[in-house]
């Protein structure tokens, strides 16, 4: 189920040339399961026409905080209380030094100052506006008042000027709002991720690895943090930034992921093995840089060791899900892995589609249990990685 299932959210545009993106937002937002309701500055409307929102919302677009219709029906302070987040996007430099001074003068600025839900804005401005002393302290006024604050990003703008400023792009907005909403699924739960591929050296400057960008583990310990986890990520060689509140330990080879694995599973609850194990390791490492003087050299590899059947076998009452990345009949060689390694859930995905798995934002995977499966239609990796976590805490409910 979507993070944003039943979720009521406000969006609010004010007057920005970014306003054209907020038609975006409402679609995603709606795809991810919010009901959706838009208020416009009379600025906004300059930008894009209330009848796109209209038409894309599927509700009138409130825009005249003296409108008797509105005010016959929800008003202003109803629509205040409807909602269980507020998120100005674009949120001009104007529009943001109106709600540090609690302005009430448009419909937008009233039910800002009466909702008693999550605020958020997304900032938009040129780069000269968004670096003056005066909109730094207006954003640190807001992040003061738990307003969260999405962005802005930095590059060419519409002015032609390049820097920080720009709003991010509507797939960012919608996946930090629906963070917003996180729920506490796993609370008290120790889990132990491990993420990304291993290394497995050849000589000093050589090594035997895979494709794996590490972007499904990463999202899955970030997920499983805002699910209310203590998480330890196992992490081999990416080129990721470290996911917030997530222990990182990282390492290079198989039998490096094996030792911190083991090492973090002993308190753990429980294991998901996201990582892409090399399978294979040379038998000999060459200290010194190997030549190239022959037409041919042979290389002798012995298995890595399995590391999720170590963790299964080792602990008991550990709850572990393995991945099974594969080409063919997915479904088949998953629920062999399944058993083969005593897992207690299996995830498997299609490596060898271009548009998910190996370095792709996206996913497609099957969720597999002893006893059922389920289909997890192609998504970002940031929304499987949640939904992931929904059926782990489903499966230990059970």
């Amino acid at each position: 189920m979507s993070t944003l299932s039943n979720k009521r959210i406000i969006v609010g545009i004010s007057g920005g040339i970014a306003a054209y993106k907020s038609a975006e937002i409402v679609r995603r937002l709606q795809d991810a399961g919010a009901e959706v309701r838009v208020v416009m500055t009379s600025s906004a409307e300059e930008f894009i026409r209330p009848l796109t929102l209209q038409a894309l919302s599927g509700h009138p677009v409130h825009a005249d905080l003296l409108d008797p219709e509105a005010e016959a029906g929800m008003g202003h302070i109803e629509l205040a209380r409807w909602a269980d987040l507020l998120l100005i996007a674009p949120a001009t430099a104007d529009f943001i030094a109106s709600m540090v001074h609690g302005r009430a003068n448009s419909l937008l600025n009233a039910i800002i100052l009466a909702t008693p839900a999550i605020v958020a804005v997304a900032p938009a401005m040129n780069q000269g506006m968004w670096s003056h002393p005066a909109t730094t302290d207006n954003m640190a006024m807001l992040a003061k008042r738990q307003v969260r604050i999405f962005g802005p990003d930095s590059g060419v703008q519409a002015c032609g000027d390049v820097g920080p400023g720009r709003m991010q792009q509507p797939e960012q907005i919608v996946e930090q709002v629906a963070g917003c909403f996180a729920g506490q699924q796993l609370s008290g739960k120790k889990l132990v991720i491990t993420a990304g591929p291993t290394r497995e050296a050849i000589d000093p400057v050589r090594y035997i690895s895979n494709h794996s960008s590490g972007k499904m583990g990463y999202a899955l310990a970030q997920a499983a943090a805002e699910a209310g986890a203590q998480v330890t990520l196992v992490s081999g060689p990416v080129n990721l930034e470290a996911p917030e509140r997530c222990n990182l330990v990282r390492v290079i080879s198989a039998a490096d992921m094996l030792s911190a694995t083991m090492d973090a599973c002993t308190d753990a609850d429980i294991l998901i093995a996201a990582a892409a194990v090399a399978d294979y390791r040379p038998v000999t490492v060459a200290t010194q840089k190997i030549k190239k003087h022959a037409e041919a050299i042979n290389l002798e590899l012995e298995k890595n060791p399995d590391i999720v059947s170590a963790a299964s076998t080792a602990y008991s009452d550990l709850f572990v899900v393995g991945f099974a990345a594969e080409t063919q009949d997915i479904e088949s060689y998953a629920r062999d892995k399944l058993q083969r390694k005593n897992l207690d859930a299996i995830i498997a995905n299609d490596v060898s589609r271009s548009d998910v798995g190996f370095n792709s934002d996206n996913n497609e995977a099957w969720w597999i249990t002893a006893t059922a499966s389920k289909v997890f239609s192609i998504r970002s990796k940031t929304q499987l990685a949640r939904d992931i976590v929904d059926a782990i805490a489903d499966q230990l409910k059970a």
